[in-house]
């Protein structure tokens, strides 16, 4: 099909929705194949949070040519967000998914996008998961509603077997991840076991889903004198939220060809733009400073939070064996 060339906001909204089409995404032409591209164009997305992670891949998706979009977010944008995240001053006090909208609409007039500003809940949780072909998990994890909401969507996906690509950005990390619940039948690989996210403590849980072998040295400094503090924010940086979009994107695409991928890609800019031997140093470094938080910590909370899945879950046996006994003992 032979695209005519546009360059003005009335020609290209006279187009046809094909004609359109076909004049977004012809520079994909010759690295995103035709088959991928109807593909993509058929591709119901969920992205659930909508702020530095999610919020990163809305605007890289629309441009790819995916059309069929459910964006949930229960945030409001704040300034402190705007250091990192897809939004300028103008938008302060909007809700995110809204505005997350409204770009895409102004990347593609005929973009299919629904906009949830309840977020992820108890309730919604089924339908918002069923809609969807792929999700994109950027939901907050530093607040307990936000990590419940986290849990709830995976525990979801698991349950009607859907692909699932998340993110995490720890200092200048960017630790991409996919969960094909086609595939895998423990939401976070067996990391969390059912009701931690209620008995466990805030951090503890994270410790458990992040992915710990990547957290770079100056995030465990952070961390060692941050978490103390009651009124503890996590610092967030845009090279590695951003990173995101093009890592999510590319995840995303793959996932629709039909196509396997490693559970995680992490990319560190901090990391690879030092010299060689500032790299030795960083490396050692990351494993000097793990060490170090890990003795700041309580050992139940060290052991909660970062003991390896098969030991961790061995132990929760071992600790329900024992209760249950005991309660046996008191009942005789």
């Amino acid at each position: 099909m032979t695209t005519p060339d546009v360059d003005s906001p009335q020609q290209a909204r006279e187009l046809d929705e094909d004609t359109f089409y076909a004049c977004l995404t012809q520079r994909n032409r010759g690295l995103i194949p035709a088959d991928l591209q109807a593909r993509i164009r058929r591709t119901r997305l969920l992205v659930a949070g909508c702020g530095s992670i999610g919020g990163a891949t809305v605007q890289p998706l629309g441009r790819t040519g995916y059309r069929h979009f459910v964006l949930a977010d229960v945030g409001t944008y704040e300034l402190n967000n705007l250091n990192r995240q897809h939004a300028t001053v103008d938008d302060l006090g909007r809700n995110k998914a809204e505005v997350g909208a409204r770009a895409l609409r102004g990347i593609n007039p005929h973009v299919d996008v629904e906009v949830v500003p309840d977020g992820v809940t108890q309730a919604n949780a089924e339908k918002l998961v069923e809609q969807a072909d792929v999700i994109v998990d950027g939901v907050d994890v530093t607040t307990p509603t936000g990590l419940a909401a986290k849990v709830r969507l995976h525990q979801e996906a698991c349950r009607q077997r859907k692909p699932l690509v998340t993110g995490w950005d720890m200092a200048g990390m960017l630790a991409a991840q996919v969960f094909d619940y086609r595939q895998i039948r423990r939401i976070f690989d067996g990391e969390l076991l059912p009701g931690d996210e209620e008995r466990l403590a805030t951090w503890e849980v994270i410790f458990r889903i992040a992915p710990r072998a990547y957290i770079p040295a100056e995030m465990y400094r952070e961390l060692r004198s941050g978490l103390r503090r009651p009124d503890y924010s996590v610092p967030q940086l845009a090279e590695a939220a951003t990173q995101f979009g093009s890592l999510a994107v590319h995840m995303v695409n793959v996932l629709v060809a039909g196509r396997k991928l490693p559970r995680t890609v992490a990319v560190d800019v901090h990391h690879i733009a030092m010299t060689p031997g500032r790299r030795l140093v960083d490396d050692l470094a990351r494993r000097l400073e793990r060490v170090r938080f890990l003795a700041r910590l309580p050992a139940e909370q060290a052991f909660h939070g970062f003991a390896p899945a098969p030991v961790y879950r061995a132990a929760r046996r071992l600790a329900r064996g024992s209760t249950s006994t005991l309660r046996e003992g008191r009942t005789a």
